[in-house]
This record gives structure tokens, sequence and C-alpha cells, in this order.
């Protein structure tokens, strides 16, 4: 099993939890080894993707915008502001949603969905000035994940979006290249973001889930009980790993304010600032992504 980030993470803890899972059912019928982050061993983050269709992992997570090249459906969970809380988003994951986006990337990969951790909402940081509004973002650098409905969110805020993987972005954090980037309040800490931009906004612009795959011909060739466990133990984890990232959201910005950093929540004036200046995504989606998927949420006003 691997990832791309260390072991104290809400998604190393989870895998963990599924490899124990097994362990405790199986014994020594099963094997489980694992490898915390990818990016430790020379690779890069969208690594996983073929790491595991190829069977040199067996299972792994991986965040659902680096997909959207051959599931261009999983662009419609990358639309900006299409969810308002947790609560109303995992309806969604846990409900016809998410059935339908894991089928279509059955269809189109050689993977096994196993569900959807929560990475969730996504904020902004940069080391430049306060954001308050999209003017604050004009003309600002900032990384994307590799999602054209990302990109085209930016760019109607007014930044100057570069679509890259984690790594190069991390680099570019660092050495200055990058003046903002965009991650819940979790990944920031835990890939050090914070400790370069002081600049902090609560925007909870997109809400991001990260598919749990496998390598399907091994599931597929192993014995009907240990496929089936395996199942259950990533429902289990699911849960688990999102009560984790609850708690780890509350800590990461106790970290970031212990690093003298300045924490903006928006009013909700100023957020619908931001929803205003992405509506023409909204309008474009009705056309793009079809009548199913938006009937598959609780959120048709956004289309209207």
């Amino acid at each position: 099993m691997g990832g791309y980030g260390p072991p104290t993470t809400a998604f190393s803890k989870s895998l963990k939890f599924v490899g124990d899972r097994l362990e405790s059912e199986f014994g020594d019928g099963v094997d489980v080894k694992y490898v915390w982050n990818i990016m430790d061993l020379g690779y890069r983050g969208e690594d996983i993707l073929w790491l595991v269709e190829s069977g040199v992992l067996t299972l792994g997570y991986q965040s659902s915008s680096y997909l959207t090249d051959r599931v261009p459906e999983l662009g419609f969970v990358d639309l900006p502001f299409l969810f308002e809380t947790n609560a109303q988003a995992r309806r969604a994951i846990d409900g016809r949603l998410g059935d339908l986006l894991a089928n279509k990337i059955e269809e189109r990969t050689d993977f096994r969905m196993l569900g959807f951790f929560e990475n969730g909402f996504r904020h902004l940081s940069n080391r430049l000035r306060p954001v308050r509004s999209p003017a604050d973002l004009q003309g600002m650098i900032i990384r994307v994940m590799p999602s054209d409905v990302h990109a085209r969110t930016f760019e109607l805020l007014g930044a100057k979006p570069m679509k890259m993987d984690l790594s190069e972005a991390i680099a570019g954090i660092v050495d200055g290249s990058l003046e903002a980037q965009e991650n819940p309040l979790a990944n920031t800490v835990t890939y050090g973001a914070h400790r370069f931009h002081r600049h902090h906004t609560l925007t909870g612009h997109f809400y991001v889930s990260r598919p749990i795959f496998a390598h399907r011909p091994s599931v597929d060739g192993w014995p009907e009980a240990l496929r089936n466990a395996l199942y259950r133990a990533a429902r289990e984890a699911i849960a688990y790993q999102r009560e984790l990232s609850e708690r780890e959201a509350v800590d990461a910005q106790k970290v970031i304010e212990g690093e003298g950093c300045e924490i903006v929540t928006l009013s909700p004036d100023e957020r619908q600032a931001f929803r205003l200046a992405v509506k023409p995504l909204h309008e474009e989606a009705r056309g793009e992504f079809g009548v199913k998927l938006q009937q598959a949420t609780d959120l048709q006003s956004i289309f209207e």
C-alpha cells in the first residue's frame, strides 16, 4: 500500500487501518507492506496512479483531480463552491454521485475502486498580501492541481494558475517562484507551505476527494473472502479517516497561527464575491457535465 505523505497523516493512518484489519482477520495469510510517501523514493505524487495500475503497488490513493484527463466526469467535483459543508459533500460522495464517479473510473482504468477518502475543503495561502477579494489575487502566481477546472477557476479570480505536481509545487514554494498555493490546512502544514506563506484565507473554494483504488488484476484474483474483507476494511477506514481529517484541520490552524501567520475568515459578502467571479464555470457545467451528474447532487440551484 502506498501514498504520498508521512506516516502521521490521516491518509497514512487509514492505510494502516486497512492493513491491520486484513492482518487481524487472515494472519500469516497476508503480507502487508507500506510506502508512506513515494516522493521520499524520488517519485512524483502523480506516479501513485501508474504504480498501482501496473501492480508495483497493490493499493493507493490520489486526489481525483489527477484523473480528470482520463475520467472527464471527475471535473464536475472540481467545480468551485459546489459544496458548502462536509455533511453536504459526504451525502453526495457516499451516494449516487460517488457511485457514478467510481463506475466511470473503473471503466477507464485498471483499478478496483474502494471508495473516497476526504481531502476536504481547500483554502488559499500566499507570501505577498492578505486576500479578501478576487482583486487581491490579481496577477498572483498560484499552483493548482492538474485540472482544467481548477486552472479556469483561478483565471476567473484574476490569478495566474500553474498546473503542476505536488513535488514541483513544494520546490516552487520554497524557492519563491510560486507566490501562492491552495490546499486543505492539514496539507498546507504537512508540506510546509506555512513556513513560507504568511497570509492564509479560509475560502473553502474546492472540496476534493481522494479515491482509494487497488490493482484490478490482483484484487480480482484474490479469494473471495479476502476481496470482501478489503472492501469492508476500506469502508471502515473511510469513516476513520474523516474523523482524523476533522481533527487535523483544527490542529493545523493552530500550527499556522503558531508560526505567526495571518488567517483571514471571509464575511458572507466577501465569500459571495468569489462565488460570483466563478459563476461562468457553473454556467458552462450545465452543458458540459450533463443532467445525470447534476441530478446526483442536491445542488441544482447553482446551475440555474
